[in-house]
């Protein structure tokens, strides 16, 4: 029998998720990630409230489960960049992060040493192994209004060949159903829309607070640097936002850049947030092993955004210049960008510049 660790958040995706493995014949052991504080009243993946929501889900089931302390390595690794990436100026996602090194890393290890063949997660996405390339494929969740491939796409082969994903082939709909006639205690537990460690989801004033000193104020200006208004912190930005600016214009005005050396917010009207083009780095590729020449590809600038066509050219050093067909709005230096072939996932990087 195959024993498989299912990271469970203590959230409906990853209880059915246990419950659909134990009926296939695994071996299934829960683990919830301790990451935050305890005494975070989180309510978030991370909160006592979701160990606790977890561990009734496992005592249900009949599995054994463990809560496992990553909040040393949750801090440095994705706490610490989410602040100090605010500090630049950039807008980072630290789902992506979480996934990258705590859950598919440190996790994993984890789950070796307790003698199990996988990790399995709630997440909505797919992976196949393709034969004839002889590699893991990772491909969108078939409920395409829950797809997650986008935050996974730094998985590497050694992972996906060791990742369950049994949801992928699922709707969101069915998983509640199936919830409910186990009569799991979370199935109608609501989705969190926060970030786990910013459980009021105001993330300057938890910047803020972290590194003090960041919340400097600054100048508001236009393309031209004439000064229209002063900030209290470039944290408290983003680009494409246009409310909370206190300033007034002839026309709405929208934040456009963020200039981390001149300490400035930078704002225009609404055609200045449209770019055609940007700069990606620490690009990682799962469907091939890399790129030679230039292809094009649906390409996503974050997570709620609609794919537009691109072409993707390769610099070198991970690093590749995306053209995108038509102008895409609010393009945000340190959000992620992703490219598919149909639902196939090619690979994706973070976006360092627009042009």
């Amino acid at each position: 029998m195959e024993r498989v660790v299912v990271a469970m958040s203590g959230g409906v995706d990853s209880s059915v998720t246990a419950a659909l493995l134990k009926k296939e014949s695994y071996e299934v052991i829960g683990a919830t990630m301790g990451i935050w504080p305890s005494t975070s009243s989180s309510g978030g993946c991370c909160g006592l409230g979701a160990i606790e929501d977890a561990k009734k889900v496992a005592r249900i089931l009949g599995i054994r489960h463990y809560t496992l302390n990553f909040r040393d390595i949750f801090a440095e690794k994705v706490v610490a960049n989410f602040c100090e990436e605010y500090r630049a100026g950039r807008t980072p996602n630290p789902c992506i992060r979480c996934n990258q090194y705590i859950k598919f890393d440190a996790l994993l290890k984890r789950v070796k040493e307790l003698g199990a063949d996988y990790i399995a997660t709630g997440h909505y996405a797919r992976i196949e192994y393709d034969r004839k390339r002889k590699r893991c494929l990772l491909k969108k969740g078939i409920d395409l209004g829950k797809d997650q491939s986008y935050v996974l796409y730094l998985m590497t082969q050694d992972q996906l060949k060791h990742t369950l994903m049994p949801l992928g082939d699922w709707t969101k709909e069915r998983v509640r159903q199936v919830a409910q006639e186990l009569e799991l205690p979370v199935a109608t537990k609501p989705e969190s829309q926060e970030i786990c460690f910013v459980p009021d989801d105001n993330y300057g004033k938890f910047v803020q607070e972290y590194i003090p000193e960041v919340a400097k104020p600054g100048p508001i200006l236009d393309r031209e640097g004439n000064v229209l208004g002063e900030h209290q912190g470039i944290l408290f930005y983003t680009i494409g936002q246009r409310k909370r600016l206190g300033i007034s214009a002839k026309e709405p005005l929208y934040v456009t850049s963020l200039d981390n050396e001149r300490n400035a917010v930078i704002v225009g009207p609404e055609r200045e947030i449209y770019a055609d083009e940007l700069i990606a780095t620490e690009v990682n590729y799962v469907s091939i092993d890399g790129l030679t020449r230039s292809i094009t590809a649906s390409t996503k600038i974050r997570y709620q955004h609609r794919e537009a066509e691109a072409l993707v050219v390769p610099l070198g050093n991970a690093k590749v210049r995306v053209k995108f067909r038509r102008p895409q709005k609010a393009i945000t230096p340190g959000q992620a960008v992703v490219f598919y072939n149909g639902d196939t996932l090619i690979g994706g990087g973070t976006i360092s510049e627009r042009r």
